[in-house]
């Protein structure tokens, strides 16, 4: 018997199709699976990187960063995405729908916010 892997990140969005989206532009991956309320996303072939899907959900409601008082919204996990130049890549965010998180903690990673609102920094290694 083999160990369990993990084989994709599922996040939740109003519109699972207008995440994927975003984040095909962002990453330069390609659509693996396509269907009306959900889809897969992953690196081209040969290229390093873990798979993601969306998933259509009416009811999303955005996390919060920084959180929020208790019984409110709270952020469960965010995506780590390295670069190689933040500056030009948190701009190149920025261009394609990303909205800059108004609390940044540290100079070297730039934290900001997908269309659905879900965090994710940027960081150069």
């Amino acid at each position: 018997m083999s160990p369990a892997r993990l084989s994709t990140v599922v996040l939740d969005a109003p519109d699972a199709h207008e995440l994927a989206a975003f984040y095909l532009g962002l990453l330069g991956y390609e659509v693996r699976a396509d269907e009306p309320d959900w889809v897969l996303i992953g690196p081209p072939p040969g290229l390093p990187g873990l798979a993601l899907s969306f998933q259509t959900e009416p009811a999303y409601v955005p996390p919060a960063w920084p959180t929020r008082a208790p019984g409110e919204q709270q952020m469960m996990l965010h995506l780590d995405i390295e670069v190689d130049d933040l500056e030009a890549e948190t701009a190149r965010a920025v261009a394609a729908g990303a909205t800059p998180a108004a609390y940044q903690p540290q100079d070297d990673v730039r934290v900001l916010l997908d269309p659905a609102g879900h965090p994710f920094c940027l960081w150069v290694a």
